[in-house]
């Protein structure tokens, strides 16, 4: 196994690129072929499922069982609900966040031939201290006391019925991107974007290195994590492993690495699996990737949507550092690094078990409490 340098311009570049691409739920297409682009460059081989989430596959020696990495590439958005007699709009979330997260967003509005229409802000009902006092300050933030001001010269519902403005347009929000010298990273939709930058960050490594694999590896972009589907449908059936990559938060009460990579124990779901979290541990022991390790009570992943699916498999979540999630996002570059560094030594750490290659089995090769006494994971 070898501890290979990860291209942070690369991993920067990547980043911005899928940032200012815009995808929430339901509007994933462009980044999509962004990635796919990607994978062309390194020359890794992928498929598309019906409605574009994307399966990479990087060989190894052993077909069967094989690995996945999965992170998704849809975001949170907007969706128009209704013209409102005033002029403005009324619009609903695509995903789980708060408004208070929402307000004072640039967006931009997107009619049914997918391009970019119309610009606007989304502002709290009553916006102005000027005309309402201290009621701004007062007023319950929750979307439906958010509303849509377009620039346009739209003053009621007829303005905007001839701008051919329908309930469904989709919303995007501006990422507002700004990344520091001092390696702090500061945009919307770091989740999950800084982990799909991660992800190809690490087989970047790995393809210019020309690394042979000890087991097939599939990258799985998902599109609809934000919505609860995620990798629900994009599993091959051999598949034993499978690390979502995504978020950590950074909150008073969580152990989330700010500058390394974070292994989540548990999170809303349940705890992931004793032997592939201790393994990802250990190799971040074993190569000296900072890391730590940290429960989430209000969160799920990747991971859970392919086991409600009903796959039979070990998970585990990876996870970068976040301050503010679903807000106006803040990460910090070594900990993305960190998080590439680990996938990467992943990819190259065979299987954990070879009773795996089989999805049922006797007593008699079950895994030890212990583990495997017959095979060291980090001895290649």
């Amino acid at each position: 196994m070898r501890n290979l340098p990860i291209d942070l311009d690369y991993l920067q570049s990547t980043l911005l690129e899928l940032l200012n691409t815009p995808s929430p739920t339901g509007m994933t297409d462009g980044v999509v072929q962004r990635v796919c682009h990607h994978l062309d460059a390194l020359g890794v081989e992928y498929e598309l499922t019906r409605r574009g989430a994307i399966r990479a596959n990087l060989p190894g020696q052993v077909h069967t069982p094989d690995r996945a990495i999965a992170a998704h590439l849809d975001t949170l958005g907007a969706m128009v609900k209704g013209l409102k007699a005033n002029g403005r709009l009324e619009v609903a979330p695509v995903g789980t966040w708060p408004a208070r997260s929402a307000e004072g967003a640039r967006v931009t509005l997107y009619g049914d031939e997918g391009t970019p229409r119309f610009r606007g802000t989304l502002l709290p009902l009553k916006a102005s201290g000027h005309v309402f006092g201290r009621e701004v300050d007062t007023q319950e933030s929750v979307w439906q006391k958010l509303e849509l001001r377009l620039d346009e010269a739209v003053h009621n519902q007829q303005d905007l019925e001839a701008l051919g403005i329908r309930c469904g347009d989709m919303l995007a929000v501006d990422p507002a991107p700004e990344f520091m010298d001092n390696g702090y990273w500061v945009s919307r939709f770091l989740d999950d974007k800084a982990g799909v930058a991660a992800v190809l960050a690490a087989v970047k490594a790995v393809v210019d290195h020309r690394l042979t694999l000890p087991m097939d590896c599939h990258l799985l972009f998902t599109i609809s994590e934000e919505t609860g589907a995620g990798a629900s449908h994009i599993l091959h059936g051999d598949v034993a492993e499978l690390v979502a990559v995504d978020n950590g938060t950074l909150a008073p009460g969580q152990n989330t690495s700010e500058f390394g990579a974070t292994i989540a124990m548990q999170d809303s779901t349940g705890p992931f699996d004793w032997y592939l979290t201790r393994s990802l541990t250990g190799l971040c022991e074993h190569y000296g990737v900072e890391h730590s390790r940290d429960l989430f009570r209000y969160y799920r992943s990747d991971a859970a949507s392919a086991l409600e699916a009903g796959n039979d498999i070990r998970t585990a979540l990876v996870c970068f550092a976040l301050d503010a999630s679903h807000g106006y996002e803040r990460t910090h570059r070594d900990s993305v690094a960190a998080v590439a560094k680990l996938l990467m030594l992943y990819m190259q750490s065979g299987p954990l078990f070879k009773r795996d290659r089989h999805a049922i089995g006797p007593l008699e090769d079950f895994a030890e409490p212990s583990g495997d006494p017959s095979r060291d994971p980090l001895e290649e």
